[in-house]
């Protein structure tokens, strides 16, 4: 085990928003990425990017605006499309956030609302 120091580290995350409005989509990026920060106690100074990715039916809105909202105006932010795979889940924006966190520290990545079907192999 490490003495603590902060290396580079990813953060995963993931939400279904109800519907495609500009309205829902800053709303559910912005609980996801609370959620991500306060899970890993995480500032906007520990932050080194974040990559958005939203499905092919969320075409109201980037998720970089419900960042920027925030106090993340700061960060790199990006935003593509998911790859649209058969079957996939619909309405649902993702997150990598890059970010300095303690080695020791374990990561709690955020799966929520229906998206938590994505990642049920992790604990809430």
């Amino acid at each position: 085990m490490s003495d603590g120091a902060p290396i580079l580290r990813a953060v995963r995350g993931a939400i279904t928003v109800p519907e495609d409005t500009p309205e829902a989509i800053r709303e559910g990026t912005t609980e996801l990425l609370r959620e991500m920060l306060h899970r890993n106690a995480l500032a906007p100074g520990d932050l080194v990017s974040i990559l958005f990715t939203t499905t092919e039916d969320l075409v109201s809105e980037f998720p970089a605006v419900a960042a920027r909202h925030i106090g993340l105006g700061a960060v790199p932010l990006i935003c593509a499309r998911e790859i649209p795979v058969p079957g996939s889940m619909a309405r649902c924006v993702r997150a990598l956030a890059h970010c300095y966190a303690p080695e020791g520290r374990p990561i709690r990545h955020a799966y929520l609302r229906d998206a938590r079907q994505l990642r049920m192999d992790l604990p809430e």
